[in-house]
């Protein structure tokens, strides 16, 4: 596919908008991996090639594993997520879908049981990001491959 245009310098100010969204979603304290999963599973329902191979890099970087990467299409059929994962990675599906979905109540239950109201906001506020980015990315053909990550592994020391 060709690159259509960079809507990041046909719109300067629109970019800076997303990006103080993106830098207020990433100093929440939510789990950095966790958000990565997050970007990940909405890029996938979304088919963003430029966001998949961005934040597959960004989750690689910070220590995640090849085979809970590789699961993560079928998340709901493996044990490698825990509780808090699950509950992420449904409602990123659902807000996604919103327009199918229409977060239902009984979704809305179970991932208000493991993320506080204000870490559940802010995780929506995430998702709505996410999607935001990939929607910017898929219209004008942002071109995956050359994204390097500059994120350092979680558990390494300075």
């Amino acid at each position: 596919m060709e690159h259509r245009l960079n809507p990041f310098s046909a719109s300067p100010k629109g970019y800076q908008a997303m990006s103080h969204l993106q830098q207020f979603v990433d100093s929440v304290g939510l789990d950095k991996l966790l958000m990565e999963l997050v970007k990940m599973r909405a890029s996938q329902i979304n088919g963003c090639a430029y966001c998949l191979d961005m934040h597959s890099k960004d989750a690689r970087a910070l220590g995640e594993t090849e085979q809970r990467l590789y699961a993560l299409n079928a998340w709901e059929e493996t044990p490698f997520f825990t509780e808090r994962e699950r509950a992420a990675l449904e409602w990123t599906e659902t807000i996604t879908r919103i327009a199918d979905t229409h977060a239902p109540e009984e979704i809305y239950a179970r991932v208000a049981k493991v993320f506080s109201p204000e870490e559940l906001a802010n995780l929506t506020l995430a998702i709505a990001a996410i999607n935001s980015w990939n929607r910017l990315a898929i219209a004008f053909r942002v071109a995956p491959g050359a994204y390097k990550s500059n994120l350092k592994p979680l558990n390494a020391t300075a």
